[in-house]
């Protein structure tokens, strides 16, 4: 995930951040020197993981699959789990640590429901969009889902959701963002 200013305004000025799949830790420098932020990235690929070095990003590398067992509760104010939650094979257990180890959670991921995705679905094929260029046979996203889907989930999880919207094209989507968003983002702590 490069660096959002829309995704950056939602974390408080001088916050502890963790950001899970920081990628080139673009987003975690702009927090560090242009918000007063400090925290660490968490990273698996190696060549994204040089670059927050390069950065000067802090940085541990580890696969989120394995969990977040090594941080305690609360000791983030912000987490940012910023187009992850579709690669991972138990979702809603990385969601959950996410709101254990955070005293707030941001998410993004592509919105399924997004109307162009419906229309192909339509007529029979899988999406493949800016958001979700990948064709059926070799996308890394293990899950999709919808906005729509991401407040059920919430809910079951006893998740309080403090501000949410759809992204397109950069532009922030607050009506009807599960039909006319690319991308779904949530912030939210736990009730």
């Amino acid at each position: 995930m490069s660096f959002d200013p829309v995704i950056a305004a939602l974390v408080p000025p001088g916050s502890r951040v963790l950001d899970l799949g920081c990628g080139t830790g673009e987003l975690l420098e702009h927090l560090i020197k242009h918000k007063g932020c400090s925290g660490y990235g968490v990273e698996l690929d190696d060549v994204n993981l040089l670059a927050c070095v390069k950065r000067g990003v802090n940085v541990i590398q580890r696969n989120l699959e394995e969990g977040l067992s090594i941080f305690e509760d609360q000791s983030f104010d912000v987490v940012l789990q910023l187009e992850t939650l579709q690669h991972l094979r138990n979702a809603e257990a990385m969601l959950k640590e996410t709101a254990r180890v955070g005293k707030m959670g941001i998410v993004s991921f592509p919105n399924f429901a997004h109307w162009p995705n419906r229309l192909q679905v339509l007529f029979g094929r899988m999406p493949v969009t800016r958001a979700l260029p990948y064709e059926w046979y070799d996308t890394p996203n293990i899950r999709v889902g919808t906005f729509a889907d991401f407040g059920v989930l919430a809910r079951k999880n006893r998740l309080k959701i403090l501000d949410s919207f759809g992204l397109q094209n950069g532009e922030v989507v607050r009506t009807l963002p599960n039909v006319m968003a690319s991308v779904a983002v949530f912030k939210f702590e736990r009730e």
